[in-house]
């Protein structure tokens, strides 16, 4: 069997080499050769052969299963076990606490601070109610280094009527308020003891407003803003102000449309300028309409619109159109743990000068009032919450304004012949530029337990200016921090942290070279920042009364809030809250 393939490759091989030999045989001249195609060449596919998931055996030697029988042997036994009946474990109900409709609060402290507030509140038939609102704040003064009076008062009184019901809520409000102020902010090294004595610092403010509101939840008028705001001063400064801001909300589609409009009048005049030259003037009226449409869709909320402002100066007969972004979004990232906005929107701003004097009350009664042109006011930022106790919010800002104002010191001019308590350079005037904002805000707050709470926030804001040396009076850096708890049932405490950091503003100092008449030049001077800390801790003797005690300014600063300025030291305030019905 051997030999024969021998032979066989042998014969194979021999043929191999005979057919090559005779293929490489050179021939220059191949020739022609006619190829007639019968029939096109027409491939097919075979059928494939799937393999079976289950393939079957044919080996006899396979052994069959074997049937396997379980049985168990049982018997009965005999329980003396009784179950005992279910009972539901106690729970510890906490008692609701009693809400009453009126209030008294009484309290004194240092610096003779007296504090005191009353609200009542009276339900009439048919879902009616009326409340009046009673508060007074005041103070002696006593501050340190101080040459002028800086004692202040502050009473104010609101009644309210109104109605609440399950389809509309509406209440109409009439109040007054008296303030009385001291421009104390003297350069003390300036003047001498006989004009100190000579200046009469005193500034009292009357606020008349009468207005309503109303909102209803079935119909295309949603809700509607109604306010009258009559506002004077101890030398002849007077301010008239009416504004109306409707909103209509329609459902078209599952998308809601909605349309805002303002309608804004104010007239100010002020006796006299700075130098007391002559009477200021002034007044605007404007008009304003902001349709939008609001698209909830899944994780998205998308509202979009545009503001259309119309603005007539009352006086010069002056008037400008302007349009504004109005675009807010949302977007759901991880549920409520992390929902991404960002927004594009711009308006109008009517200023007054009853909001200034509310914001830095040693304003002079000589002003500029003019609307603010905010261009926009573009943001992004994260917003959500770490775990059910601890929400968190993030936040970048690029803002533009134009006429944005700012507060600086009215400076202090010797050749001037006007002598009201405000013109010795403890006073501040109103300037307008175009100011450019970016911005940086987080905040945290934490709802540990229902005894306890916490809020941090900061913001880090960065000015540019146009025509202004500086962002007159605003901060570069703001934080607070408060926290809140319960100590047990009946006593509870907090406390709260402010900071600021360093604001400019410009004084004068007087000429070397110049002694009579003397001269001055302006300064341009930083004021420190300042860290504010307040705390308060109260008692509930029951739940009608209740003892408290309030420390502000703890940290001791005799800071400046303003320049020339400084406020009152260590305060301490002890009183009392009586809860009553009729």
């Amino acid at each position: 069997m051997k030999r024969i393939s021998q032979n066989t490759i042998t014969l194979v091989l021999l043929f191999l080499t005979t057919s090559f030999l005779f293929s490489q045989k050179k021939d220059e001249n191949i020739g022609n050769e006619v190829v007639n195609v019968v029939k096109p060449y027409s491939p097919t596919v075979s059928d494939a052969f799937k393999v079976k998931e289950t393939p079957t055996f044919e080996d006899e030697e396979t052994a069959q299963k074997e049937t396997i029988q379980y049985n168990i042997f049982s018997f009965p036994v005999a329980s003396t076990f009784t179950p005992s009946k279910g009972r539901a474990e106690g729970v510890e109900k906490t008692a609701n606490e009693k809400l009453f409709s009126n209030y008294l609060t009484l309290a004194a402290g240092n610096y003779g601070a007296i504090n005191a507030e009353l609200s009542v509140t009276q339900l009439l038939e048919n879902n009616n109610y009326v409340g009046a609102l009673l508060r007074h704040f005041s103070s002696q003064g006593g501050i340190k280094e101080v040459d002028l009076k800086d004692n202040f008062f502050n009473t104010g009184l609101e009644v309210t009527y109104g109605n609440k019901s399950k389809d509309k809520s509406w209440n109409a409000n009439l109040g007054y308020q008296n303030q009385i102020y001291n421009w104390y902010g003297l350069q003390s090294e300036l003047f001498n003891e006989e004009i100190k004595a000579s200046i009469n610092p005193q500034q009292t403010y009357h606020t008349l407003n009468a207005g309503g509101k109303i909102n209803l939840s079935e119909s295309i008028f949603k809700s509607g803003t109604i306010q009258f705001i009559r506002f004077w001063d101890a030398f002849s400064s007077s301010e008239n102000r009416f504004y109306a801001k409707p909103a209509l909300e329609l459902d078209i589609m599952d998308q809601k449309i909605k349309t805002n409009f303002v309608f804004d009048y104010i007239g100010t005049s002020f006796k006299k300028d700075y130098l007391g030259l002559e009477e200021i003037k002034q007044g605007y009226t404007n008009l304003g309409i902001t349709p939008s449409i609001q698209i909830n869709k899944d994780d998205l909320a998308l509202n979009a619109g545009v503001s259309f402002f119309y603005s007539m100066n009352n006086i010069e007969k002056e008037n400008k159109f302007f349009i504004y972004p109005n675009i807010t979004a949302s977007y759901k990232v991880v549920g409520n743990l992390m929902i991404a906005y960002a927004g594009a929107e711009g308006a109008l701003n009517q200023n007054s000068y009853h909001d200034f004097v509310q914001t830095n009350f040693f304003v002079s009664p000589t002003l500029i009032i003019a609307p603010t042109d905010q261009k926009y006011d573009i943001y992004a930022g994260l917003k959500g919450k770490l775990d059910n106790t601890i929400g968190y919010n993030i936040r970048a800002s690029v803002n533009n304004e134009t006429n944005k104002p700012m507060f600086k010191n009215n400076l202090y001019n010797s050749f001037n012949t006007s002598k009201e308590g405000y013109n010795f350079g403890n006073s501040f005037e109103v300037v307008y530029d175009q100011v450019k904002t970016v911005s940086f805000f987080g905040e945290i707050k934490a709802d540990f337990s229902k005894n306890a709470s916490l809020g941090i926030n900061a913001t880090l804001s960065s000015y540019a200016t146009e025509v202004e040396e500086e962002p007159w009076n605003l901060p570069s850096f703001r934080a607070e921090a408060n926290l809140n708890f319960n100590i047990t049932p009946k006593w509870y405490a907090g406390t709260s942290l402010f900071f600021v950091g360093e604001r400019k503003d410009i004084t004068v100092v007087q000429d070397l070279l110049t002694i009579f008449p003397p001269t001055y030049s302006p300064v341009t001077t930083t004021l420190e920042s300042y860290l504010d800390l307040n705390t308060h801790l109260g008692y509930k003797h029951n739940e009608r009364l209740t003892f408290f005690c309030k420390g502000n300014n703890l940290a001791g600063q005799n800071y400046q809030k303003w320049i020339n300025y400084p406020v009152q030291g260590i305060q301490i305030l002890l009183g009392a809250n009586y809860k009553f019905d009729f």
